[in-house]
């Protein structure tokens, strides 16, 4: 279900999730892209995974998997994953680390609970996001960048704390590199609190993870996005608490493809990467070789259609 506003209105569109499987049993509630948005700002990707409770011996397993022209973005409030990419890393993510994997011309990686989580048994609970690569950038080489909680800040004001995931905002500045300017924010209201989110933060998606949100009189519950009015302030508040996080930035000035795991200005492109995972997967001087460690799994190209 979707709605518009009223032209005062700063809360132009409302998007709910849709559920989509990842295979193997593991659902995610994809925000975008979606039927009436395509992007907010550089962001052309959200998905909302969990809390969801994985019992002993039971683990999540996203198989490798490749991508062309965009920055995958990982964030969890629970669990770990185990994050392995054809660039050799091994990367162990928590709650409140942020993995930021750039693919540019070509990468490979997979997303697995790691084997002490597996087996003791663990709550999974986390976004990711795809951000696309300014034209000029989109075959730069690819690159993995893990930046631990503790080493993000957090700015505090009456009632409101928030996380700076990516970009400045609020007086913080995230040491993530980026390759376009743009935000990333995890704010936690508490009950009667309201934080104001300025225009200069250009296009503005709201996503609200947990609790209720309001905005100009309007009220939202969780799982689901409000894209706010470009240049228009906005003032969030809640009667409860909440926890929400913010991506913004300029939007690119020519339109992203998407197909399945890639995404590019260029949709000749696209059909190139469909080739080279089809027929030229794992060679090691291709432009997706096999991930070390995790080299005899992969997810298939999907069938046309």
């Amino acid at each position: 279900m979707t709605g518009s506003a009223a032209p005062s209105d700063p809360v132009g569109l409302v998007l709910e999730p849709r559920e989509c499987s990842l295979g193997d049993g593991f659902f995610v509630r994809r925000v975008l892209p979606a039927g009436e948005r395509h992007a907010v700002g550089p962001f052309l990707f959200l998905d909302h995974f969990g809390p969801t409770a994985l019992p002993p011996g039971v683990g999540m397993d996203v198989r490798p998997h490749p991508h062309i022209n965009l920055a995958t973005v990982t964030y969890l409030y629970e669990g770990e994953i185990d994050h392995r990419d054809s660039l050799g890393s091994l990367q162990t993510i928590r709650a409140g680390d942020i993995n930021w994997m750039t693919a540019g011309r070509g990468i490979v990686h997979s997303e697995r609970t790691p084997a002490s989580a597996r087996a003791r048994g663990a709550t999974i609970h986390g976004l990711q996001l795809w951000v696309g690569l300014p034209r000029a950038h989109e075959e730069t080489a690819p690159a993995f960048h893990h930046h631990a909680g503790e080493t993000l800040p957090v700015v505090r004001e009456r009632g409101v704390a928030i996380r700076v995931l990516a970009g400045d905002a609020f007086g913080g500045r995230s040491p993530v590199q980026t390759l376009s300017r743009l935000v990333y924010l995890d704010v936690k209201l508490e009950a009667g609190a309201s934080l104001e989110l300025p225009a200069a933060l250009g296009d503005r998606g709201v996503y609200v993870v947990d609790g209720d949100v309001s905005c100009a009189g309007r009220a939202f519950s969780a799982a689901c996005m409000l894209v706010l009015v470009p240049d228009v302030p906005a003032r969030l508040a809640s009667e409860r608490g909440a926890r929400f996080v913010v991506v913004g930035g300029e939007p690119f000035p020519e339109p992203r493809h998407l197909w399945w795991n890639f995404a590019s200005s260029s949709q000749a492109r696209l059909e190139q990467a469909k080739r080279d995972w089809l027929l030229r997967r794992g060679q090691p001087d291709g432009p997706f070789p096999l991930v070390p460690g995790d080299e005899s799994d992969f997810i298939p190209l999907p069938e046309p259609g």
